[in-house]
């Protein structure tokens, strides 16, 4: 048998809030973006409100990549 693990570190725990947090932004923004691409076909917004919601999900998306990259690269070293 092995001795008795000591449990995550507080550094494994901020990572894994970290991870959550980037994998809760990734849903919700894809929820969002396809809901008012839905509610701007549904009640005929003109393009250019409609494509506010695609450079928001855009954002969104950047941001989870530039956090991810992040977490890898600390976890790296």
């Amino acid at each position: 048998m092995t001795g008795p693990s000591k449990g995550p570190s507080a550094d494994d725990i901020q990572r894994g809030r970290q991870v959550r947090l980037v994998a809760i932004v990734i849903a919700a923004t894809m929820i969002l973006w396809m809901g008012g691409q839905f509610l701007g076909g549904q009640l005929g917004w003109e393009t250019r409100y409609v494509f506010l919601f695609d450079l928001a999900a855009i954002a969104g998306f950047i941001w989870a990549l530039a956090v991810t990259y992040q977490i890898w690269r600390r976890r790296r070293d």
